[in-house]
């Protein structure tokens, strides 16, 4: 099938981000994707995973290069927050031709370290647990979940997905056996300090917590946070400035 260009999105629902297999290897005369987010805004880096989705949406619709205008669109910034954020990777398109999807895409998956292997565990196998570990979207951005652990007896040995329940207590040697350099913690507000402190005792310097709870790490591991309770508040607040 002939590929097109410039072509709009589809209007209908965006696949789920599929990093090509190209982009598994390093880009010739791209710098390492460590030292490129390093050199990149929060802010910036939130919003490369929205340009890598719309991009895998522009390569299932057989788009070859796109504008900055019509990839901006589609992920819902203005052109020039795009092509400043491009620029932090050292993409600046060509006027009058626009970005080359592939390239670009491999680009970003690049900056995002999405050319690497993360293997991530989950401390916390109740309902949150559960369905993240059920999730089947991780594996098609380069995330493998390898592993699930909880301290209720009733719990441990119960299978999810693929996934069979491990004992809290072997935590240490589970993270190393299964070479998990990601943790996701799914656990309540009461024990969420104890097990970050285990993961990082472990070695694992990437957390997601879940906890309802400002944990403490100490520097050079990267913790990041999902409070649903706290971004319902700030929806809550922008529905009543709509009211008012």
């Amino acid at each position: 099938m002939k590929k097109k260009e410039l072509s709009p999105l589809p209007t209908g629902g965006k696949p789920p981000v599929v990093v090509p297999s190209s982009a598994q290897g390093a880009l010739d005369g791209y710098p390492a994707a460590e030292q490129a987010v390093k050199q990149i805004p929060p802010a910036a880096v939130a919003r490369l995973t929205l340009y890598l989705r719309a991009l895998n949406s522009l390569t299932g619709d057989g788009v070859e290069r796109v504008s900055s205008e019509a990839l901006a669109e589609a992920s819902g910034v203005s052109s020039a927050t795009l092509r400043k954020d491009l620029s932090y990777i050292g993409s600046h398109g060509t006027r009058g031709v626009g970005y080359e999807v592939d390239y670009l895409n491999r680009q970003i998956a690049a900056a995002l370290g999405l050319t690497l292997d993360w293997k991530v565990a989950i401390v916390g196998a109740g309902n949150l647990g559960r369905a993240l570990a059920r999730y089947g979207g991780f594996q098609s951005r380069g995330f493998e979940i390898v592993a699930i652990f909880d301290a209720d007896p009733l719990i441990v040995g119960q299978e999810i997905g693929f996934l069979r329940v491990s004992d809290v207590l072997g935590l240490e040697t589970g993270l190393a056996q299964t070479r998990a350099n990601m943790v996701v913690l799914a656990l309540p507000a009461h024990v969420a300090q104890e097990m970050c402190d285990r993961v990082v005792s472990a070695g694992v310097k990437s957390i997601l917590s879940f906890a309802p709870i400002t944990l403490q790490v100490p520097e050079g591991v990267n913790l990041r946070k999902v409070d649903m309770a706290t971004e319902l508040q700030i929806l809550a607040y922008h529905a009543q400035r709509l009211v008012d």
